[in-house]
């Protein structure tokens, strides 16, 4: 069985990415796995401060980089990780349960492409209940979580 998980050796290219996120979350479409990317890149770059998005942008594609360069980025919004996987629903326009798995398949693949230093450097940042979003054991393999309420106010 060959193993399609992205090597530490090779650059994550926007195709190979959005055809991992698209084939580990059984999207229909890549138009699909372009927005779950985005919403989940984009959710992560408001919860980190400083230069710290623009750390872990330089070392994607500019495709996905710019998910992490808005303007809202780096200001290190306050929210749980509950909050988290509901601003990814609300961006994608899945259901949370839904949104809550494809954010978790993104960061994954995202903790394979860029370097060990730069992903403890974004868990740094993150409050403890965060370390979940992290928590995948191997590709195809996402621990559950705890269920996860219908809205966040």
């Amino acid at each position: 069985m060959k193993d399609n998980r992205l090597s530490k050796e090779d650059k994550l290219n926007y195709d190979e990415c959005i055809s991992q996120v698209q084939r580990r979350t059984n999207l229909d479409s890549r138009e699909e796995a372009e927005r779950a990317t985005r919403a989940t890149l984009e959710t992560l770059g408001e919860r980190l401060a400083g230069g710290e998005a623009k750390d872990l942008a330089a070392q994607l594609p500019p495709e996905l980089a710019q998910y992490l360069q808005q303007a809202y980025t780096g200001i290190q919004e306050k929210f749980s990780l509950d909050e988290f996987f509901w601003r990814v629903s609300q961006r994608e326009g899945v259901d949370l349960t839904e949104s809550t798995y494809h954010a978790r398949v993104v960061i994954a693949l995202l903790s394979e492409a860029v370097t060990l230093g730069e992903i403890e450097d974004v868990r740094a940042q993150l409050p403890e209940d965060f370390a979940r979003l992290f928590e995948v054991e191997n590709e195809g393999n996402i621990p559950e979580i705890d269920e996860l309420p219908e809205s966040v106010e």
